[in-house]
């Protein structure tokens, strides 16, 4: 058997990669991303770090972190190996992001808010994980090569929070840029589960990604979630038809993996 290799620390973040670094044989969540647009701002690195967990510090890249508006449909999701659920488990979903490493180099996202459509699903994630969930009128809707996202948030607020985008989808992505490896190949999740700091691993197939043109995009969900508003356009637009993807048992801030 070959050694384990040494854990990463917090001054050698682990290597950005396209595919995950492992498999998820026993998945604690099953779920599928659909119809994707990812719209990132740059942000100051000092402005994100008081909204990260403990244990974790903004990841960046060339001195720079990044804000993330990420709009898609959440399709079946499941517990274990169990089928996902049709109706409750689909939904349009809307989230505000941020990036993060801790101090065994794991890369993850941080979400500041989610919004979705689906009232139960957003009280046993807020009760049960402690997730900032939110419930809001939310639809996507598809006309020719332009997607629209609607979502105006109900509760618990503050309510009114909206978001209102469309995208032009442009042809396929051959090779990612480094930019958009960093900000779409992250493979776990930094948060507070069960009242304590974990990182929630993923996996999913790599990325089909697309060109896109923002044709419009009037929200105030990341002024909301506590951020400065952003100044500008986005500097990174991309779309995605989706992927299924996995989340493994969290991991504890030691790196043990719970029961």
């Amino acid at each position: 058997m070959p050694p384990t290799p040494p854990t990463p620390s917090l001054g050698f973040p682990e290597p950005i990669t396209a595919d995950p670094p492992e498999a998820i044989a026993r998945p604690l969540l099953t779920q599928s991303w659909l119809d994707l647009t990812f719209l990132h701002w740059a942000v100051d690195p000092a402005d994100v770090a008081p909204l990260l967990p403990p244990g974790t510090v903004p990841d960046t890249l060339d001195g720079v972190t990044y804000v993330g508006l990420v709009a898609f449909r959440m399709h079946r999701v499941g517990w274990l190996r169990l089928p996902g659920i049709p109706y409750l488990g689909t939904f349009p979903e809307t989230n505000v992001r941020l990036y993060s490493v801790d101090e065994h180099g794991r890369r993850g996202v941080v979400f500041l808010s989610l919004d979705a459509s689906r009232l139960l699903p957003v009280a046993v994630a807020r009760a049960g994980f402690r997730m900032p969930y939110l419930w809001s009128r939310m639809a996507v809707r598809h006309s020719g090569d332009t997607v629209m996202y609607t979502s105006s948030r109900r509760w618990p607020g503050p309510r009114g929070a909206h978001s209102r985008i469309t995208v032009r989808i442009g042809g396929p992505i051959g090779e990612p840029t480094g930019l958009e490896h960093f900000l779409t190949a992250r493979w776990g999740l930094h948060g507070a589960f069960f009242g304590r700091s974990m990182y929630l691993p993923n996996a999913h197939p790599r990325w089909p990604l697309h060109r896109a043109e923002v044709v419009e995009c009037e929200e105030d969900l990341v002024t909301a979630a506590g951020l400065p508003k952003p100044v500008g356009g986005p500097v990174s637009v991309l779309y995605s038809p989706g992927v299924p993807a996995r989340f493994g048992r969290p991991a504890r801030p030691a790196g043990i993996r719970t029961p």
